[in-house]
């Protein structure tokens, strides 16, 4: 099973014998709650799922661990459930259309053993696009049973991400400025981890936030040195600024069939660090 689909597929699984759970993953980064964008109307039937509040842990004082840490593995559990997401109930998750927020659902889904989860490629405006409806009627889910069993995607700490840029292939998913430490908007200092290089999450989708075709991704991943590693390629890893960008990256780089980890702390948790090493400058990707 592919990890995304249209509006059209989506349209067509809703209408059959067995369809998905839906959850709006809507989030503004640095913004506020986008439960008021989903009252004002969402797919029907579809949960709203607060990233914030409900996909990420507590920040700690320090800021080790990131903007997003990965939350209680129970905690994301019990999220879902209430959503009625169940182990073996397929589950279609999607956002506002730039896919970020979709893709940490889908990446926190899959970490947690869940097998039937998918994004809507392009979110909420390819499926108005495809002439979709939209309601404002809230729905009342039955409880799930859905379980976490979490490990089913490899997930690296700070020193995993060092180690995995000096053996393998890290790939920073932030702008190309952020990576060369010219702005830095958010974190405490701007730069990238040494070794890491430089692969904007922006560049896998086309101008209607979509994914690339499959070709051209694996094109757009061979230029930047990543190869199959179930082929013999070498080790891949992500990270972003605090997951959640980076998840899209992993997202990305499963539609051209190649596994990747991801940094959870991403750039948040690294640069929280003050004796961490920090590199500056090279190319954009």
């Amino acid at each position: 099973m592919t990890a995304i689909l249209s509006a059209s597929e989506l349209m067509s699984d809703l209408a059959g014998t067995t369809p998905p759970v839906l959850l709006d993953i809507r989030w503004q980064l640095g913004g506020p709650g986008q439960r008021p964008a989903y009252e004002a109307g969402h797919l029907p039937g579809a949960v709203y799922v607060d990233l914030d509040r409900e996909l990420a842990g507590p920040v700690s004082e320090t800021g080790l661990g990131g903007r997003h840490p990965l939350p209680e593995p129970e905690e994301f559990g019990a999220v879902m459930r209430r959503a009625g997401v169940s182990a073996d109930a397929p589950v279609v998750v999607y956002d506002g259309g730039q896919g970020w927020a979709a893709a940490r659902a889908w990446w926190l889904l899959r970490w947690t053993g869940h097998g039937r989860v998918r994004v809507l490629d392009g979110g909420l405006p390819a499926w108005t696009a495809a002439g979709g409806e939209l309601t404002t009627e809230e729905p009342a889910p039955g409880e799930g049973d859905f379980k976490p069993n979490p490990g089913a995607m490899e997930v690296l700490d700070a020193d995993g991400a060092a180690a995995l840029a000096r053996t393998g292939i890290l790939l920073d998913a932030r702008a190309g400025e952020r990576y060369r430490g010219e702005v830095e908007p958010i974190d405490r200092v701007g730069g990238h981890v040494p070794g890491a290089v430089s692969a904007p999450t922006t560049e896998n989708v086309g101008p209607d936030g979509r994914f690339l075709t499959v070709p051209t991704l694996r094109s757009r991943f061979a230029a930047l040195g990543v190869g199959d590693g179930a082929a013999g390629g070498a080790a891949v890893g992500v990270y972003c600024g605090s997951g959640v960008s980076g998840a899209h990256e992993v997202l990305a780089l499963a539609l051209a069939g190649i596994p990747a980890a991801l940094y959870a702390g991403s750039w948040s948790d690294w640069s929280s660090d003050p004796g961490r090493e920090i590199a500056t400058g090279g190319s954009a990707g």
